[in-house]
C-alpha cells in the first residue's frame, strides 16, 4: 500500500497529480519539492502537496513513490542521484515527454531486486504554459498515460507491489494506461506531439515576423488563427530537451511535413487538392 509520495518538480504536471490523487481519494502524505520556493508554494497553498522538502534526495528516502515531474535532463540528472539513494523499498517514475533515453537510464541504474523500481511513464496531458499555478485536478482525466516499462527487470515483490500500486493509482486518477516499446513511443508522439508543436511554433513566429504589428490583426484573425497558433505560446523551456532527446524522429515528420506542403503549394489548381482535403477529414473522422 502506497502513503507517502514526493513530487520532485511541482510545476504543471507535478502539481496537477497531488491535485489528482487528492480527488482520487489518496489519503497519504504527498510532499513536494522545486528548484523554485516559489512553485513549491504555489503547489502547497492549492493543496497539491501537504508540505515542502527542503531537501529533494531526503524527500525520496523518506518515500515509497517518487515522481519526477521534471524537464528530462533533469530527470536524467535526478536518476543518477536517486539510484545511488533508494532501494527495493522505493519506486521511482516520471512523466517525461520522450522515453528512448530515461528507458536506457531506468534499466542501467534500476529494476533489480536489490536496487529501486524505475517506472517510466508519459502521460499525454498538459497545457501551452507550465507551473504550478495553472495545475489541474482533472488534467489527466481521459488522458493516456503511456508506460515503457522493462519487461525483463528484476524486481523484488516490494518494488513490484508498488509499481502495481501506482499504475492503480493513475487509472484512479482517470487516465487510460498503454504500454509501448519506448523508441516506438518516441516515433509516435514525434507525429502526434511534438510536430504540432513545432508547426505552431513556426507558423507563430512567421506571423509574428509578417503581419505581427498590423492593427487588424485581432479582428482579421478568427478561431483558426487562436486554434493554430495556442501552441506557440509555450516556452523554449518546456521543448527544448524533447528537441534535443528526440531530434532524428522530429526532424523525420518535419521533413515529411515540408514535402507534404510543398505538394499542396504545387497542387492548389488540380484535383489533387480535393485529394487531400478527402484524405484529411478520413483522418479527423476515424
Amino acid at each position: 500500500m502506497i502513503d507517502r509520495i514526493a513530487i520532485l518538480g511541482t510545476g504543471l504536471l507535478g502539481a496537477s497529480a497531488g491535485l489528482a490523487l487528492r480527488r482520487a481519494g489518496f489519503r497519504g502524505v504527498i510532499v513536494g519539492w522545486n528548484r523554485s520556493p516559489e512553485q513549491a508554494k504555489v503547489a502547497l497553498e492549492m493543496g497539491a502537496i501537504d508540505s515542502i522538502a527542503a531537501d529533494a534526495l531526503q524527500a525520496a528516502r523518506a518515500s515509497q513513490v517518487v515522481l519526477l515531474a521534471m524537464p528530462i535532463y533533469a530527470t536524467l540528472d535526478y536518476m543518477e542521484k536517486l539510484a545511488c539513494v533508494l532501494g527495493c523499498e522505493h519506486l521511482v517514475t516520471d512523466v517525461g515527454s520522450t522515453k528512448a533515453q530515461i528507458s536506457e537510464a531506468a534499466t542501467r541504474l534500476f529494476n533489480t531486486r536489490e536496487r529501486a523500481a524505475f517506472l517510466p511513464g508519459h502521460p499525454m496531458a498538459g497545457k501551452e504554459r507550465g507551473g504550478a499555478a495553472l495545475a489541474d485536478a482533472a488534467l489527466f482525466r481521459g488522458a493516456v498515460w503511456l508506460f515503457t516499462d522493462d519487461p525483463a527487470a528484476q524486481r523484488s515483490p516490494h518494488s513490484a507491489a508498488l509499481v502495481k500500486g501506482w499504475r492503480e493509482w493513475v487509472v484512479a486518477m482517470g487516465s487510460k494506461t498503454l504500454d509501448l516499446d519506448p523508441v516506438r513511443h518516441d516515433e509516435l508522439v514525434a507525429w502526434v506531439s511534438h510536430l504540432p508543436q513545432f508547426v505552431a511554433t513556426a507558423l507563430s513566429a512567421l506571423l509574428e515576423e509578417e503581419v505581427g504589428d498590423a492593427p487588424e490583426l485581432k479582428d482579421v484573425g478568427g478561431c483558426a488563427l487562436r486554434e493554430m497558433t495556442r501552441l506557440g505560446a509555450s516556452p523554449y523551456s518546456m521543448w527544448r530537451d524533447i528537441a534535443y532527446t528526440n531530434t532524428e524522429a522530429v526532424q523525420a515528420t518535419l521533413l515529411a511535413l515540408e514535402q507534404r506542403l510543398a505538394h499542396l503549394r504545387e497542387n492548389l489548381r488540380t484535383p489533387q487538392l480535393r485529394d487531400e482535403f478527402e484524405q484529411a477529414n478520413r483522418f479527423r473522422r476515424e
